[in-house]
């Protein structure tokens, strides 16, 4: 038991201001999912059996799951981080087996009413089983075997969820190479990581016989000017037959493995189609939404593409949409901004931490954010393919609200006892 001392500096240390910009990003997230579902016409006032109900029910008892983790012993996190990633791996094995489908995916396990999506609680698994491996004694990322191992704790939930089949989840565990990067991972390999996907992009833009003889000549270029040292023009020459062989790769994959709908969406990115009503519909609805907000929006409930529903997926993927047209670009822009404080003060906490294990995390928790807030408001302005995922805190959804926040305040637990737990 911790003395009314210890209570009184724990409570202390808790960043509490990042708790407010939670709070705030909730709270702005019950007001957009109120106003897509919004009837002027419906006189039995608020509907807790609606999605804006909902949503305040699953706020209510996010924010009463995260102050309960902040009662937690810290080191609690660390000991069970295997235990805790077992049962997220567990999870997403039933759901291959009792999963719903929706929407072609098979990612939500039926518990009554409520629907349970494994592939967002083992993004906090994941993380932590990833920071307790590397805090682990003399672990070190710049050996193949300990980068082997962290690879695998990540490609194990990435490969059961795209079983489901969900790519947008899937794609998110991705972000967690960059603590890999931060903990000592070779530079090399993330440019070689980035370097394979404007390959694949500049496939699809691109004929292939141009891209092989640009590879040739770059490769004859830098053997060149290594032409004395033998060893790194054979490195060169690896490098080159490696490169036009991923382009056959990425071909058959485009072609063969990613669904119509997916191909298209990357299309529709890339400027190679233009397809304003079917699977560009929802993009091109959610810009018109976003543009007719100007700068300081038409106001609250009066957004006429929000109101009527011209934007599907409206208080999911696209709640983004409602925030552009009603909110503006004032509104717009605060909401990315409060995003940006909370990941800014995440890194720089992340940075504080004594022990590897709290660092490991805070960095994973930041990566993970990071990317759903940037692809989610990607996919709603058109610049980023519409994959599926959530804006944190904001859109509707039990499963991804509690899964951030627990995420999340996890991190502050770790960070409020960062002087005391190593």
């Amino acid at each position: 038991m911790q003395t009314a001392n210890n209570q009184n500096r724990f409570f202390f240390n808790v960043d509490w201001i990042s708790i407010l910009i939670y709070v705030l990003l909730c709270g702005f997230g019950i007001l957009n999912i109120y106003s897509v579902r919004f009837n002027a016409d419906d006189a039995t006032g608020f509907n807790f059996s609606a999605e804006y109900g909902k949503q305040l029910l699953f706020v209510i008892s996010a924010i009463v799951m995260g102050l309960s983790i902040l009662l937690f012993d810290a080191k609690f996190f660390r000991i069970f981080a295997p235990i805790i990633y077992g049962v997220t791996i567990i999870l997403l094995m039933a759901v291959l087996v009792v999963g719903k489908n929706v929407g072609g995916n098979q990612a939500w396990i039926p518990l009554g009413s409520f629907r349970l999506q494994p592939s967002e609680f083992a993004k906090f698994g994941t993380a932590l089983m990833l920071a307790r491996y590397i805090s682990t004694f003399n672990v070190k990322l710049n050996q193949v075997k300990p980068l082997l191992i962290s690879a695998a704790i990540i490609a194990l939930p990435m490969a059961l969820i795209i079983l489901q089949p969900d790519a947008g989840s899937m794609l998110v565990f991705l972000s967690l190479m960059f603590p890999l990067y931060r903990e000592g991972m070779p530079g090399n390999l993330l440019l070689i990581f980035w370097g394979l996907v404007v390959i694949f992009i500049l496939n699809l833009v691109l004929a292939t016989w141009i891209l092989i003889l640009s590879i040739f000549s770059l490769g004859c270029l830098f053997a060149y000017f290594q032409r004395k040292k033998l060893q790194r023009v054979i490195r060169i020459a690896i490098i080159c037959i490696a490169a036009i062989a991923y382009l056959f790769v990425a071909k058959y994959v485009f072609d063969n493995v990613l669904k119509p709908h997916q191909q298209t969406r990357i299309e529709l990115i890339l400027g190679l189609k233009t397809d304003n009503k079917s699977a560009g519909y929802n993009v091109n609805q959610s810009k018109i939404a976003i543009g007719a907000g100007q700068v300081f929006g038409r106001g609250f409930l009066e957004g006429t593409q929000t109101k009527y529903g011209y934007v599907p997926a409206q208080s999911t993927d696209f709640i983004y949409s409602t925030i552009g047209e009603e909110w503006g670009y004032i509104g717009s822009v605060s909401v990315i901004a409060l995003y940006i404080f909370l990941l800014l003060r995440i890194v720089n906490m992340a940075e504080r931490q004594r022990s590897v294990f709290s660092r490991v995390y805070g960095y994973s928790i930041a990566c993970i954010l990071f990317f759903h807030v940037f692809i989610n408001i990607g996919m709603t302005i058109g610049i980023m393919p519409v994959i599926g995922i959530p804006l944190p805190f904001i859109s509707y959804g039990g499963s991804s609200l509690w899964s951030f926040t627990i995420l999340l305040f996890i991190f502050l637990k770790l960070d409020a006892n960062r002087m005391g737990y190593i």
